[in-house]
């Protein structure tokens, strides 16, 4: 369908976008990356700390991840499981968007600025699920085997209905 092959493109520019973006420089997202890095391993009890060149390789492998699996919904390669998968690399940017707890701490404008962050990220995480539920107008597992199943079974009472009769004409007599 023509919709399909428009919206998956314009989908994935943002996340191929964000993918490079992280890859070619990662610095900011390190930056944005630390403070939910930091919390996390606080509130798992762990002492050891992400160093910094730790953390841009994490950012830097997760923005390549990102903007290759971009590239495969908007080349339509593997659309559906490109699509799952940028779902899922999307919800640690919008985990570390989350609004920040300590409000008279923070600017109004990071507030702002992480908040839109949030939302834009859960999102795009709700168009790539949507991206990737698409069965392009094809049947679905679960419907497939019911109906295999059915057949199955339509089968199994065809044959076992002819038997019948046909035991029935043997028996009786003529």
């Amino acid at each position: 369908m023509l919709l399909r092959r428009l919206a998956r493109p314009l989908l994935a520019t943002w996340f191929v976008s964000q993918g490079v973006d992280a890859v070619r420089g990662p610095a900011v997202h390190v930056a944005f990356a630390r403070p939910a890095v930091d919390s996390l391993a606080t509130e798992l009890g762990s002492v050891k700390r992400l160093t910094d060149s730790q953390l841009r390789s994490i950012v830097v492998a997760h923005g390549a991840l990102t903007a290759l699996a971009g590239l495969g919904l908007a080349l339509g390669r593997a659309p559906r499981t490109a699509a799952f998968v940028l779902a899922g690399l999307t919800l640690p940017i919008a985990a570390a968007s989350l609004p920040v707890r300590k409000a008279g701490k923070v600017p109004p404008e990071v507030k702002r600025e992480r908040r839109e962050r949030f939302i834009r990220s859960i999102a795009f995480t709700g168009a790539a699920l949507l991206a990737g539920a698409d069965y392009e107008g094809r049947p679905g597992v679960s419907w497939r085997v019911s109906n295999a199943r059915e057949q199955a079974a339509a089968r199994a009472s065809a044959v076992a209905s002819e038997a019948a009769s046909h035991a029935k004409a043997l028996t009786t007599p003529r």
